[in-house]
Order: structure tokens, then sequence, then C-alpha cells
């Protein structure tokens, strides 16, 4: 049988956050046995999923799957966007504003 890797993310993710199997359950609409078996890594959340659980432990689905991107996955105008929205408040608010990620709107 294979064994998911993410389950050891999710534990610790979990255990930073304070809370218990069941706490995470709870927050999810699932059993804590469903918790149980993706911390064992005998099978692993759906993407639908996913969103709701890294929501809950407050880690973004890049860090949650291990994904690692390198600058050469980047086009250079990719590259000179994520430097201006970094370096600049004003550009990050404008942004946020138009994709919908602002919370006071």
């Amino acid at each position: 049988m294979r064994k998911y890797e993410i389950g050891d993310r999710i534990r610790k993710y979990r255990e930073a956050r304070g809370l218990t199997q069941r706490q995470l359950a709870e927050m999810l609409g699932v059993t804590g046995s469903r918790i149980s078996n993706w911390e064992q890594g005998t099978n692993r959340p759906d993407a639908d999923m996913l969103s709701d659980l890294c929501r809950a432990l407050k880690v973004s689905p890049s860090v949650m799957l291990d994904v690692r991107l390198t600058e050469d996955d980047f086009t250079e105008r990719e590259r000179k966007i994520i430097y201006a929205y970094r370096s600049s408040p004003k550009v990050q608010h404008a942004i946020d504003i138009l994709l919908g990620l602002d919370d006071n709107i």
C-alpha cells in the first residue's frame, strides 16, 4: 500500500496551530478518522478539501504540497511583476483589490 507524504505535513501544521485531529475535523466538516487517515498517509484530501484544509491550517497550498518554484519557472516579465508587487505596498493593495483579495471591500 502506498503511503502519501502529505500526511506528515498535515500533522506538522495542525500541531503548529495547536489543534487536535477532532478540532480540525470539526472545522472541515469531516470525521476525526478521516484526518487520522490523512496524517497516517493511508489516503489524502481531494482537491476540493485541500483548499479548506490549507485555510484552516493557515498554510499555502504550495507549502502543503511541498511545491517549490524556482526563478527559472517564471518569465522575465513575471519576475518583474512579482518584484514590483513585493516592493510596493500601494501596488500590493491595488492588485489585491483587482483580484478580489482585499478583505476591506
